[in-house]
C-alpha cells in the first residue's frame, strides 16, 4: 500500500508588501490560493491550509471544497482543503501550525507557499517523487539557476563575487519524508523555508528542476506578471486549428469540454 501524502499550503501571510492579503487576490478569475490548492490536490491524500488568524472569512475547521470562502472568494474550487487552521506570526510558525493538523499516517509532507499560485501539478509530482524513490533524501525542493551576478557585500563594499555556477533560488513547493519534517520543525526554529531546517539536522535535500514560471508573488507588480504567465500559459495550452482531434487540453491535463480547469 502506497504512503500517504499531505500538503500544507501556507497562506497565513499579512501581506505587507502587497498591502493586503495577496493570498486571496484574484489572478484569472480565482484566487491564489484557489491555484495552489489545486495543484496540492494532484499529489495529496489530505490538504490543510493555514490563513492568517483575525481575517473573519478565514475561519477553522473543515473547508468545504464547493463552498468554502475565503476574503470572497471560493478557495475550495477545483479542489479544496481538508483541514483549515490559523497561522502564526511567522512563516515558520505557520508551517507548524499545518503541521500539527497532518495525520501521523502521512509518510511525505509537502509544504507549498500560496503566494505561487503556477505551480505545476507536474512540479509538486517532480519533489514527491524525488522523496519517495528508493534510498531517496529527506528532502527535495526545486531550484532554477541564478542569472544575475552575485556579490557578497561588507559595510556597502564588495568583498567577493559569488560563483553563481553552485547556486540555485530555491522555490516551493518542497517535498520531506514526515518525520524528518517533524523533527526539523520540533526545536522551534525559524528559516526562509522548511529546506534550511531540515538541512540543519544535516539530513540531505535534493533539487530538482525548478519552473522559472512559478513566481512568487510579493507586489502588486507580481500579480500583473503571473497573469501574463497564466495567460501565455493557457495560450501554449490551445493546438493550432485543425491539429489533434479537436480536444484542447488544459493546464491540469483535463480537457476543455470537461468542465474542469486548474
Amino acid at each position: 500500500m502506497s504512503e500517504q501524502v499531505w500538503t500544507v499550503v501556507v497562506a497565513g501571510g499579512a501581506g505587507t508588501r502587497f498591502g493586503s492579503h495577496k493570498q486571496f487576490a484574484a489572478l484569472g478569475g480565482r484566487s491564489l490560493v484557489a491555484w495552489a490548492l489545486s495543484a496540492a490536490r494532484s499529489v495529496s491524500d489530505g490538504v490543510v491550509l493555514v490563513v492568517p488568524a483575525g481575517v473573519p472569512e478565514a475561519g477553522t475547521g473543515v473547508l468545504d471544497a464547493g463552498t468554502g470562502v475565503l476574503d470572497g472568494h471560493r478557495a475550495g474550487v477545483d479542489g479544496g482543503a481538508d483541514v483549515v487552521v490559523y497561522g502564526g506570526a511567522t512563516r515558520a510558525e505557520s508551517v507548524r501550525s499545518g503541521l500539527a493538523a497532518v495525520p501521523a499516517s502521512a509518510g511525505v509532507v509537502v509544504v507549498h507557499d500560496a503566494a505561487r499560485p503556477l505551480a505545476t501539478p507536474a512540479l509538486f509530482r517532480a519533489v514527491v517523487d524525488a522523496v519517495q524513490r528508493p534510498g531517496g533524501p529527506a528532502g527535495a525542493v526545486p531550484g532554477v539557476p541564478v542569472p544575475d551576478t552575485v556579490k557578497r557585500v561588507v559595510g556597502g563594499l564588495v568583498a567577493a563575487t559569488v560563483d553563481r555556477r553552485d547556486l540555485v533560488a530555491v522555490q516551493t513547493p518542497q517535498a520531506f519524508r514526515a518525520d524528518a519534517l517533524r523533527r526539523a520543525h520540533a526545536g522551534g526554529g525559524d528559516a526562509t523555508d522548511d529546506a534550511g531546517l531540515v538541512e540543519a539536522l544535516g539530513l540531505d535535500v535534493a533539487i530538482v528542476p525548478g519552473d522559472p514560471g512559478n513566481r512568487k508573488v510579493t507586489t502588486p507588480e507580481d500579480l500583473v506578471v503571473a497573469g501574463v504567465l497564466l495567460a501565455r500559459r493557457d495560450d501554449d495550452a490551445v493546438p493550432a486549428a485543425g491539429a489533434g482531434s479537436g480536444v484542447v487540453a488544459g493546464p491540469a491535463g483535463t480537457s476543455a469540454g470537461s468542465g474542469s480547469r486548474r
